[in-house]
């Protein structure tokens, strides 16, 4: 039996691959008797690490919370919360801060690449990956959903762990990493060598959740592929049509049939994204007609987590010697 955690972070708006990728694994978490607990995790503290808007961010936090739901996740099954509702996620953050290296933190390549790009870089960017292990340490995670992108700071939150376990005593879970398969590969539209991201500047190269279906279908017509002519699954060769029909595959859960033409290609992955995102829209115009539903169910999700959050950081505070 294991305990999961998903988080999302309110930086933008979510697209096709974080459903594929992340929100459908997780509502089907839900129905896997080996799987105890999930939560969905709003990452908002990390949305601090660099200049934002705080109203949008505020719009932004509850707009992912209302998509969660809106994509069939089930607050009587997984708890929904905000990072920054639960005060416990920033009490061990500096705790494990504290045992944590500032070589482990610069090596992190989301700092490297940042502040080797030059101008001003928070100190919340060199900390940030030790927030994230305390978003997974204080839940008693078992398993972790992760892409490539992720896989370094994930490793930093077990070395963490072991650490901690090993020189203070048994207190921390050691989370494992668990794949979502193909369609954590969902790549840009536009660049199909990278994945499909919120922060791409070009949007024409991501299928935003509540895209209207003809801005869906412009996407996918203007969508990269080659100069060869045939449908073929080859990542190396013909990147742009990979990424098509691994879409097709993940929206359809079928293998894609034959194709004589990209245009024809095409038209079936728009049918496919519509027929998934469809129900989604749908339900998110009806919850965002009720905010105060939304607030409630973010009042019980940190409500159900507090107690083992509490604990946790009680369990850290005695074995680092702190005052009760």
């Amino acid at each position: 039996m294991t305990r999961r955690l998903t988080g999302f972070q309110p930086t933008g708006n979510l697209h096709l691959g974080n459903l594929l990728g992340a929100m459908r694994p997780l509502v089907a978490a839900q129905d896997d008797p080996a799987t105890t607990d999930s939560i969905a995790m709003i990452a908002d503290l990390h949305a601090l690490t660099v200049e934002h808007d705080p109203q949008r961010l505020r719009a932004n936090s509850l707009d992912v919370a209302t998509l969660l739901l809106a994509a069939g996740v089930d607050p009587g099954r997984t708890a929904l919360i905000a990072n920054s509702q639960v005060p416990e996620h920033s009490e061990l953050h500096y705790l494990l801060e504290c045992v944590t290296g500032y070589g482990e933190a610069a090596r992190m390549i989301q700092f490297k690449e940042k502040s080797a790009a030059g101008g001003p870089v928070r100190l919340s960017l060199l900390t940030y990956p030790v927030l994230m292990a305390a978003d997974i340490l204080l839940h008693d995670i078992d398993h972790v959903p992760v892409g490539d992108d992720q896989s370094q700071h994930l490793e930093l939150a077990r070395d963490i762990a072991v650490r901690f376990n090993n020189r203070y005593g048994p207190t921390f879970t050691v989370p494992e990493a668990i794949r979502p398969g193909a369609a954590e590969r969902i790549m840009d539209l536009t660049d199909p060598t990278r994945k499909m991201s919120k922060s791409s500047v070009n949007p024409a190269g991501r299928i935003g959740l509540l895209d209207p279906p003809d801005v869906i279908r412009r996407k996918v017509s203007r969508a990269v592929t080659d100069t060869v002519g045939v449908v073929r699954h080859d990542p190396e060769g013909q990147p742009g049509v990979t990424n098509l029909l691994e879409i097709l595959r993940a929206c359809t859960g079928e293998e894609p049939g034959a194709f004589t033409s990209y245009g024809q290609l095409k038209r079936e992955v728009t049918d496919a994204i519509e027929a998934v995102l469809a129900p989604v829209r749908a339900r998110h115009a009806e919850l965002s007609d009720d905010p105060g539903h939304l607030q409630k169910i973010l009042a019980e999700g940190r409500a159900r987590v507090r107690p083992r959050a509490e604990e946790t950081v009680r369990k850290v505070r005695a074995a680092l010697g702190l005052l009760d």
